[in-house]
């Protein structure tokens, strides 16, 4: 008797609009030298890789990016991270699994991906300042900044796709 479990919903593949790296190669370098120099600036501020992966899911979230959602989420695994806190990373408000300095890089996250709506508040800012030194808040938001920026290309282009 078969006992492997089946899934009767096919998967739907998401059919990429644009290679980008091919059509804007100098752009799609530029893009990841940014992600070098904000890695950096979090290396630099010793700013913890677990900490790092959330705050890219969280930003991949709200801006629909499948890809990155997945990438990032592979990412938090491999560096130790659980499977419990990564399925809570969408409704960290309501779950008691994240620490203070999660919280407020969370919600410095969720401001800064939304600022056309939010204006990024001083609330916000000053939670994160609370927990985080001047170092870490510049590369916490060069981090925000690269991921969205990877994400609107991504959810845009559909570049890059999940693989199953």
């Amino acid at each position: 008797m078969n006992s492997a479990p089946t899934d009767p919903t096919p998967t739907v593949p998401v059919l990429v609009r644009l290679d980008f790296d091919a059509t804007a190669p100098r752009f799609a370098k530029a893009l990841a030298h940014l992600d070098n120099a904000a890695t950096g600036e979090l290396d630099q501020a010793g700013v913890d890789r677990l900490l790092r992966e959330l705050v890219r899911i969280r930003a991949s979230q709200l801006n629909g990016c499948s890809y990155c959602v997945d990438l990032h989420t592979g990412d938090a695994l491999k560096a130790g991270e659980n499977a419990r806190r990564l399925a809570a990373v969408a409704v960290w408000r309501e779950s008691p699994l994240f620490t203070a300095r999660e919280r407020a890089a969370l919600s410095l996250t969720e401001s800064i991906t939304r600022a056309s709506e939010t204006h990024v508040p001083d609330a916000d800012w000053k939670a994160a300042s609370a927990v985080f030194s001047p170092e870490e808040l510049g590369a916490l938001v060069s981090l925000i900044v690269v991921i969205n920026a990877w994400n609107a290309v991504g959810v845009s282009t559909r570049a890059w796709t999940v693989s199953l």
